[in-house]
């Protein structure tokens, strides 16, 4: 049987791009729980949708503390350090974006003080890590996103309430994903959130991943609006 040589139906990144889009709109119409999500809030969903192609995963799954993108969006409009958990983050995150808003990526998992603070400690290289970058940043806006490493979420939680940290200059986005430890600490993060009225974006069970926390900034920094330079957003 002779094999026939074909081209893709659409071939330009944009148009591609702009399709994609368009078919996760339709299809999300199909999907009752959509309505239960403010615009902006289907707006990141439909970022992680076009990440990992699963919708009923990240509807029924996805939470939004009270106005968490609106916090967020201010914390990067102050210049937050986004404290992540694994260098994949920091690898993804749009270069663009970050000098725009002068947010520096703080990543210390492979630091030699972190190999030498996890083996004194008995914990994970994750754990050591965040710890220390809340120590360093602790007077700073600050982002605290996690796609792999769920030790990372106690460690951050802890060492917030033990650093008496100011929680109004602080996020969490967490996504790790597998087994261990994951739904667990995600449940931890969540009771963190809503106890202290900390702003958060929590994608709950076993589902997650580093490209879902990356995607969940890009669409936080693209609904960033009605911004002169000089004052706040002000959610409008």
């Amino acid at each position: 049987m002779e094999f026939k040589i074909e081209e893709p139906p659409i071939n330009i990144g944009a148009d591609i791009s702009v399709k994609s889009f368009e078919m996760i709109e339709e299809e999300l119409q199909e999907f009752e729980k959509v309505k239960d999500y403010t615009p902006d809030q289907v707006e990141v969903i439909s970022r992680l949708i076009h990440t990992t192609t699963c919708f009923e995963e990240v509807l029924e799954n996805i939470y939004f503390s009270d106005n968490a993108i609106k916090k967020i969006q201010n914390l990067l409009l102050n210049k937050a350090k986004i404290i992540v958990d694994v260098n994949m983050i920091k690898v993804g995150l749009s270069d663009f974006y970050l000098k725009k808003y002068e947010n520096e990526v703080v990543c210390y998992i492979n630091e030699p003080f972190t190999y030498e603070m996890a083996e004194k400690n008995k914990t994970t290289r994750s754990y050591a890590a965040v710890v220390e970058a809340i120590k360093r940043h602790k007077d700073e806006p600050m982002i605290l996103a996690c796609g792999n490493a769920p030790t990372f979420i106690y460690a951050a939680i802890n060492t917030l309430i033990e650093e008496k940290v100011d929680l109004s200059n602080v996020a969490l986005l967490l996504f790790p994903v597998g087994f261990v430890n994951v739904v667990e600490s995600k449940d931890y993060g969540r009771r963190f959130c809503d106890h202290f009225d900390v702003a958060g974006v929590i994608m709950e069970g076993r589902f997650g991943s580093s490209t879902m926390t990356v995607a969940t900034l890009h669409a936080i920094y693209k609904l960033i609006k009605d911004y002169d330079g000089k004052e706040k957003y002000n959610g409008k």
